[in-house]
């Protein structure tokens, strides 16, 4: 591990990032380059006196997780997370694992949907970064422990933390439509160890999930309509289309409404009223 090499791409990473691409309100007063410390490790799920110890030459070795976390918050490309991986002492991300990387283009482009909740996710679910609109639809879903942001753990392990979708008729069809795209990344990434506990962790601990992952299912996720119970605007029926973003295999799921309608309406609210609650958390 190069702890001194390692804090200078980590500051210079740092710096490089104005707040506003992360979501973030610029005051008056702000005196530093880029982002801060305290940003960084809140993007992360890290503590503070963590990342100040690594700028500083002084951390121990991060594991894996601290990694792929830390470098996603700072929008590296891959080569650039491939370099904080070595100089950490740890080998990058094989080929043939799923890529938890976003490129920057990617995050740039969720951030122009201001007007429209979107998230993106890994090719097995994770919610990789998610802008303030859809925080304020679904809840803050990366602000859960790293481990428990999956949409599929969420869907069959439920969190308290999470707005729930209601049952439907469309129900069967998402939970299909789940197992099915578990299945057809275990197909591509035999490999990939994270991917196998997920599937093992889902089926000891839901029955639902057990039976349809038995069954054989391997029905491919398609456009569908989904309904939010939201506390401050109440029931809403989505249109919810996924983006498909083939050379890093991840998803964009954007949530929309025909204009003139109620749920148009509510997400205009939300676009106010809930960024702006998000802001000042």
């Amino acid at each position: 591990m190069d702890r001194a090499e390692l804090a200078t791409v980590l500051r210079a990473a740092r710096a490089r990032i104005a707040p506003e691409e992360v979501g973030l309100t610029v005051g008056q007063h702000r005196r530093v380059a880029g982002l801060r410390r305290e940003e960084v490790a809140q993007l992360a799920g890290l503590s503070v006196d963590y990342v100040v110890r690594l700028e500083q030459g002084r951390a121990p070795q991060p594991s894996v997780q601290v990694l792929t976390a830390l470098t996603r918050a700072l929008r590296l490309d891959r080569d650039g997370r491939d370099l904080v991986f070595r100089l950490a002492g740890s080998a990058p991300p094989l080929p043939g694992l799923i890529e938890m990387t976003i490129r920057p283009s990617v995050l740039r482009l969720l951030q122009r949907f201001a007007d429209l909740p979107a998230l993106i996710l890994s090719a097995k679910g994770d919610v990789l970064a998610q802008n303030e609109l859809a925080a304020a639809l679904l809840g803050d879903l990366t602000a859960l422990p790293e481990r428990q942001r999956n949409i599929i753990r969420l869907q069959f392990l439920g969190s308290d933390a999470v707005r729930p979708v209601l049952s439907s008729d469309d129900l069967v069809v998402a939970e299909e439509q789940a197992v099915g795209s578990l299945r057809a990344a275990l197909s591509r990434y035999p490999d990939d160890a994270e991917l196998r506990a997920l599937v093992d962790e889902v089926i000891a601990g839901s029955e639902r999930f057990r039976q349809l992952w038995q069954s054989g299912t391997s029905t491919v996720a398609r456009t569908m309509t989904k309904t939010v119970e939201h506390p401050d605007v109440g029931r809403l029926t989505l249109d919810c289309d996924t983006l498909l973003l083939p050379d890093t295999d991840q998803m964009m799921v954007v949530y929309s409404a025909a204009a003139g309608t109620r749920e148009a309406s509510a997400l205009e609210v939300l676009r106010v009223t809930g960024t702006e609650r998000m802001t000042a958390h």
